[in-house]
């Protein structure tokens, strides 16, 4: 059974707060005729703080898509090895024991992906499967976990490395002033992830079932307009409004799986803002506390697009996971508009055992655990 994880998460040392978010929109778009709305939209978003690949004033400035892109790339290779390396200490394996690499990231574009710089510098094998998805936006964490569930499933002994690389404040466009535009200004922020699905063994979700679902006639809602500037990032009002199909949808995979959506032990939910989580709360039936791990990574992070579920699943480690065999839903929610859904169970080790950790060294990279079960004496 396909086991995700602890994830590794990491965020930029440049922190902006509600308070500077707001004084720098007045001081921007003092004459915005929607300005007041904006404001209140962006209070009630209720992030506290963000993080920022670069200062507030660089990040202000537009110096052209290709100096952005480049930006987003040095900041992916200097950010992304370290999670790596903690994620891989988190489920005790090597480099060399990854037999597919998942990354994920809207926010920039490479080619080759960075999948085939990691393989090159860190020690993966070269047979290792390259999988980057860059066009489901938010979703992409839940598809990426949904991906690798499958890979798992086909290949028993597999695993997968999951990495999400959000730098959303390079795609800061001065010149969009809608307020979708402004709201998001205030919203979203940068953040790398990483984790590991194991074929077989390890501490976290044990996977059981996975879905997708498109709400039709909503491709507009959540779009870029790519321009000679870059990624122009498209919110429609009614976004806030997509947790009444969805949750029907929940509902109805968690049906297939003979559970109750609505009486689980866990929910990982990508936090995209308040209402999100408010609306889901009310239509499945379930507290407001069952969401503390998405409200917490908004309060603290911002919207960290496809990270968001992987940080979310990572304070539910911090608070000692949950009790062996508890029930849990995994969702992120995105572009299309689409969710991607996954069900599991909390898995420990079984008793008795203990791991050894033993450094050994990386190519250019600083070490890499090796780990190698010892039994208790």
């Amino acid at each position: 059974m396909a086991t995700l994880c602890r994830p590794a998460v990491s965020v930029p040392e440049h922190v902006i707060t509600m308070e500077d978010t707001l004084r720098i929109a007045r001081t921007l778009h003092p004459d915005h005729p929607q300005l007041p709305l904006a404001l209140r939209l962006i209070e009630n978003t209720g992030v506290a703080r963000r993080h920022l690949v670069r200062p507030i004033e660089e990040t202000l400035e537009h110096p052209g898509f290709e100096v952005r892109n480049a930006r987003y790339e040095a900041e992916a290779k200097a950010r992304v090895p370290q999670v790596v390396r903690e994620a891989l200490a988190h489920a005790e394996l090597r480099a060399a024991d990854i037999d597919m690499i998942v990354y994920v990231s809207c926010t920039g574009f490479m080619m080759p992906s960075l999948t085939a710089w990691l393989i090159n510098t860190m020690d993966f094998q070269g047979h290792t499967r390259q999988l980057p998805i860059a066009q489901l936006g938010c979703a992409a964490g839940g598809a990426a976990i949904n991906r690798a569930h499958d890979f798992c499933a086909a290949y028993p002994d597999a695993n997968v490395l999951i990495v999400a690389c959000e730098f959303c404040s390079l795609c800061y466009q001065p010149t969009d002033l809608g307020v979708g535009s402004l709201l998001s200004n205030g919203l979203f922020g940068d953040a790398v992830a990483a984790t590991v699905v194991r074929g077989s063994g390890g501490t976290g979700i044990s996977l059981e079932r996975n879905g997708s679902h498109l709400v039709p006639d909503t491709t507009d809602w959540i779009s870029y307009s790519v321009r000679d500037t870059g990624f122009h990032f498209l919110l429609d009002k009614r976004v806030p409004t997509t947790m009444e199909p969805l949750a029907p949808a929940l509902r109805a995979m968690a049906a297939e799986h003979e559970w109750d959506a609505g009486d689980l032990d866990f929910y990982i939910i990508h936090a995209g803002g308040p209402r999100i989580l408010d609306d889901l709360s009310r239509f499945l039936h379930v507290p407001a506390e069952a969401f503390r791990f998405s409200r917490a990574t908004l309060t603290e992070y911002g919207n960290i697009a496809s990270a968001v579920v992987l940080d979310a699943i990572r304070r539910l480690f911090d608070e000692g996971g949950a009790a062996d065999g508890a029930r849990g839903i995994v969702a992120g929610f995105g572009p299309g508009i689409t969710a991607e859904m996954s069900l599991g169970r909390w898995s420990s080790p079984p008793p008795g055992t203990r791991r050894r950790v033993i450094a050994a060294t990386v190519r250019g990279s600083g070490t890499d655990p090796d780990i190698a079960p010892e039994p208790v004496a």
